[in-house]
């Protein structure tokens, strides 16, 4: 943690330890603490920002900080399992849903995220180069030039 000065008097904590990017993924969660009724409904969101550490979304309803959630991030026919804390739980007026902040429990897990960021921006390109070239383009072929043009830039943000 280290503290920011927004004013000539006023400071900050920063908690941000990892860049972050915003993205929009569909998600669901849930609270999984022992202490929550086991029968609770999954819910359905959607990511604001990722980062290697963790990640925001928002929500309907507050999560108490501390707690356990378990993410389920859906691409494409398969669906990816990704436990985290709740870090905060915050509503934004603006609105009027809760913006919940989580950290990943596992170093796999925020890997696991960041792979399923990178298709969503393959895909994107992959849309953009159909547009240039005025023909459809290949997940495969998209991918095979994302790899050549980004991987070192991804590299150096993520490792």
């Amino acid at each position: 943690m280290q503290k920011k000065q927004i004013k000539a008097t006023t400071w900050v904590v920063e908690y941000r330890h990892f860049i972050r990017h915003p993205l929009c993924m569909p998600l669901t969660y849930k609270v999984i603490d022992s202490k929550m009724k086991a029968n609770q409904k999954e819910i359905f969101s959607q990511t604001l920002n990722v980062s290697l550490g963790g990640l925001l979304f928002s929500s309907k309803l507050s999560v108490t900080p501390g707690a356990t959630i378990m993410i389920k991030m859906p691409f494409e026919n398969k669906e990816h399992n990704v436990k985290a804390k709740v870090l905060r739980c915050v509503k934004n007026e603006e609105i009027k849903l809760y913006d919940i902040a989580v950290s990943f429990l596992r170093v796999h897990e925020a890997f696991k995220v960041k792979m399923i960021e990178q298709i969503y921006h393959i895909l994107a390109y992959r849309d953009l180069l159909c547009l240039q070239l005025g023909k459809h383009v290949s997940l495969e072929d998209a991918s095979r030039k994302w790899v050549k043009k980004f991987s070192e830039k991804f590299r150096k943000l993520y490792w």
